[in-house]
């Protein structure tokens, strides 16, 4: 099932975000803070920097929460040519590549980025919800 994204539109990009996969590695608040501000309103300000920033920040968002399309006739994101899963410590699976995730209502969702659960909690499987967080979830990993 999915969920709704939100939608945040400038003039040469138009991003969007959908909350319930963003898992807070504020890979975004950390790279683009001129564009993503959580004490702004709306909390992306598409014009605040190029579309090329934009898109460099948001393919490096793990969980594929934040998601692009280019309005000035610039290339669409590709999925990274070989496929990986990076498992984080004590948190889910960074994966990456040309994906096909099956959801829980059998739908298939073609992706290149997603941080999917590995302790078997999260309410929005197969995606992780930080739940590893509540239950102390222990595994190696990155």
């Amino acid at each position: 099932m999915r969920t709704k994204r939100r939608e945040y539109q400038g003039d040469h990009i138009m991003v969007t975000f959908e909350l319930k996969r963003c898992v807070h590695a504020a890979e975004c608040l950390r790279r683009l803070p001129s564009v993503f501000d959580l004490k702004g309103r709306p909390w992306i300000q598409v014009d605040g920097a190029s579309a090329e920033e934009i898109v460099s920040t948001i393919e490096s968002c793990p969980s594929g929460a934040l998601q692009y399309q280019r309005l000035d006739g610039g290339e669409a994101e590709m999925p990274d040519p070989v496929s990986s899963v990076i498992p984080i410590g004590n948190g889910p699976l960074y994966v990456r590549g040309d994906l096909s995730i099956r959801l829980e209502d059998g739908d298939i969702l073609r992706e290149s980025r997603a941080a999917l659960c590995r302790c078997g909690q999260s309410q929005n499987k197969p995606f992780c919800d930080n739940s590893h967080r509540k239950i102390h979830f222990s595994a190696e990993g990155a």
